[in-house]
Formats: structure tokens, sequence, C-alpha cells
């Protein structure tokens, strides 16, 4: 990876990659977070060796904050979160996400994509604040998420927009496991460790088989991401984003660290 590369990737051995994001100031997803990530899925899929994959952030306080809703400069021809986060889920490589810090809107979503969570008890806040800004989830939240928690609790995460601790995410079945933060980087370790001790081929088989009954379908998951796309463009989405953006929205202070709190306060 290059040095303007959202994450750096680092091969502990043939068989386990820990993929960091650092992307200061607050680990926004952007444009080139899809194209970074559609190329690691690449390297992924091509080596023979690779058999887990853990993803965590340089940065305690966001895992991955949001998208950028500042619209691009330039048109944007690469991969779509869709295309990344799909292959992803299918991919034979097993994939963990060692979670401290905010992971809201497709950071949640990236979150849903990987095989495993794990979370800091004391660091981690997990959100889907679209509805908030006047928008729906794109990228698989509405079709992912319900999977997890059931229809009742993705129906409070996502229309509320509110901030979940890890405990009550663990509860609600969003990840595997909330852990006390001094104990979450050994944890994690330990896992990737064991499964990349492991052959390959009942690794690969093991996912494929559990990917049949438990993965959204392509027209679920297009169907999300069209009206996700078609929000943007509502005005009165546009006048929310525009004011978030003015009280502080992607730049790291009080409003992104609380912005459950404060994106019901419009």
């Amino acid at each position: 990876m290059d040095a303007s590369s959202p994450f750096r990737a680092v091969r502990r051995s043939a068989s386990y990659w820990r993929v960091t994001f650092d992307a200061p100031p607050v680990n926004l997803v952007t444009f080139d977070t899809f194209a970074a990530l559609g190329e690691l899925v690449d390297r992924m899929d091509a080596d023979e060796d690779v058999k887990v994959v853990v993803f965590d952030s340089a940065d305690p306080d966001f895992f991955l904050a949001h998208f950028d809703l500042v619209p691009p400069k330039e048109p944007y021809a690469g991969p779509t979160w869709l295309d990344v986060a799909t292959r992803m889920a299918r991919s034979r490589v097993l994939t963990i996400a060692s979670i401290r810090g905010r992971a809201r809107g497709v950071g949640n979503v990236f979150l849903l994509a990987c095989d495993m969570r794990f979370a800091s008890k004391e660091k981690a806040v997990l959100g889907q604040p679209e509805v908030g800004a006047g928008i729906t989830p794109g990228g698989g939240a509405t079709e992912r998420l319900p999977r997890l928690v059931g229809r009742a609790r993705a129906l409070e995460i996502i229309t509320t927009g509110d901030d979940f601790d890890a405990e009550t995410a663990e509860r609600y079945g969003w990840i595997n496991r909330a852990l006390p933060d001094a104990e979450l980087d050994a944890h994690v370790e330990r896992v990737a460790t064991r499964i990349a001790s492991f052959d390959r081929r009942p690794l690969a088989e093991v996912k494929a088989l559990i990917n049949r009954s438990t993965l959204p379908s392509e027209d679920d998951l297009t169907a999300g991401q069209d009206t996700f796309r078609a929000s943007l463009t509502w005005p009165e989405a546009q006048e929310r984003i525009r004011q978030l953006l003015q009280r502080g929205m992607q730049q790291r202070g009080d409003l992104e660290y609380r912005l459950g709190e404060h994106i019901a306060d419009m």
C-alpha cells in the first residue's frame, strides 16, 4: 500500500494478515477507501496462502467514522462499496474486525460485511445515523443488520440513529463479543492465529456453506443502495447535511464524538 492509502496492511504470517485503518482526522470512508479495499480483496483472493485477515484502527476513538458527505470533485469510476462488501463477504478468506472507537454508517456496514466482530467494552461505539441526517442507509445495513439482531432491533438501531455501546451490541447479536479493552488484542490474536493454523479447504467450504443461508440477495442489496443514492438528492436531506457539516461533522470534535446525541438535536 502507498502512503496515501487509508490503511496499512501487514503480513503477520503467510496465512494471517493485519489491516489497520489510518486516515486522519477521523477515518472517514471515502471513494479512495472503496478503491483501496477493492484492491485488498483482489490480493486476498489471488493469494494461495492467506486464510484470515484482521481489521483494526490506528485511532482508538474512530474505527471508521462514516461516509464522507462532501461530494467528490472528480467523478468516481472504481468499485462500489456494494461490490467490495459482497466480494469480501463471499471471499474464502475469513475476516475479523477488532473494534475500538466509533463505527457508524458505512463504518458499521463494513463491520457487518466482516465474518466476525469483537469490540472493546470501553471504547467501541456503533450506530447507523443516516436517518438523522435525512437519508437512508446504503451498502447493506438494512439487509445485513436484521439477519443479526432481528427486525425490531434493526428498526430501533436505524430509525433512532443513536449510538450503541459494545455490551448492548453483544446482547443484540450485532457483534460476537464485547471484551475489556485490555483483553481485546490478545483475544483477537488468539482467534486469528488459531484459524490460520487450520487447513484452508475446510475453512473456505464452511464459510461458503454458512453464506448460503445468511447473506442477503444481490437484488435486496441493490435496492438499499439505490434508495441511499436517491436520498442524497432530497432537498431536506441536503439541508440537514449542510447543517451537520456547519456544526462540525467530519472534524475531530464533540459532534463526531457524540453524533448519536447531536443528530437528534437539529
